[in-house]
């Protein structure tokens, strides 16, 4: 009996729920909650929308390989995809192609340095697909480094709130500290929540990215190899 008496005194009054947290922090303190949490959504939107896109891209490009080696002619090849929205590897093939046919219009093909500005053709397109590839993983990186802080600087808030409960209550009971230290704890915590998945998912996708590009590279080396053969054929 008595032990239920002293466990109902010693919870305080209406619990502290997370609503309740945030309704009871100092507008500071909920401006950075409301911060912390935007971002966290933010960031897990990026994060859905890299996975399902990169997966995409992956297919498309192992398709494209299967189609490329199949045996059909470039020209073949070129026609099909010209109708087709093209990414990865399909996007570097055809930035290479046009090239290799606007060098043969005409009477006199421009032969002589085709192979270089292939070259060139397929690295401007290679950099703007890693361009669209890494875009919003930024948000990513800037949350994860950035996030912890923020919620530090919302704690550092709250414990002044609790220095300022004590000052006016001049007395240190846990009933005037508590709301103070619980708002602190939480604006921690969301920065937390916000920070890890994305320094994970930001190290995850940068790795699908590189592998990624350098799939796509290796194929621009082996169709340059190709091409050049053809050059030095007609020449």
């Amino acid at each position: 009996m008595n032990e239920a008496v002293t466990t109902t005194a010693l919870a305080p009054p209406g619990g502290f729920s997370f609503v309740e947290l945030f309704l009871m922090a100092h507008i500071v303190v909920q401006a950075v909650m409301v911060g912390l949490v935007i971002a966290s959504v933010w960031c897990w939107a990026i994060i859905f929308n890299k996975i399902v896109a990169f997966r995409r891209i992956r297919r498309r490009m192992d398709e494209f390989e299967d189609e490329f080696w199949s045996g059909q002619s470039l020209e073949e090849l070129y026609r099909k995809r010209a109708e087709k929205d093209v990414d990865g590897l399909a996007a570097v093939f055809m930035a290479a192609m046009r090239e290799w046919k606007r060098s043969h219009e005409g009477d006199r093909p421009a032969l002589a340095s085709l192979a270089q500005r292939i070259d060139r053709v397929m690295t401007m397109t290679l950099a703007r697909e890693g361009e669209e590839m890494e875009r919003g993983l930024t948000v990513l990186a800037s949350t994860g480094s950035a996030a912890p802080f923020i919620g530090l600087f919302g704690t550092v808030w709250g414990i002044m709130t609790s220095f300022q409960a004590i000052a006016t209550a001049e007395s240190t009971n846990l009933a005037v500290v508590a709301p103070g230290i619980a708002e602190a704890l939480f604006a921690t915590a969301l920065g937390l929540l916000a920070a890890i998945p994305a320094t994970i998912f930001y190290n995850k996708l940068a790795n699908d990215v590189g592998r990624i590009t350098q799939q796509m590279e290796g194929f621009a080396d082996e169709f340059l190899a190709i091409l050049s053969r053809e050059i030095d054929e007609r020449l």
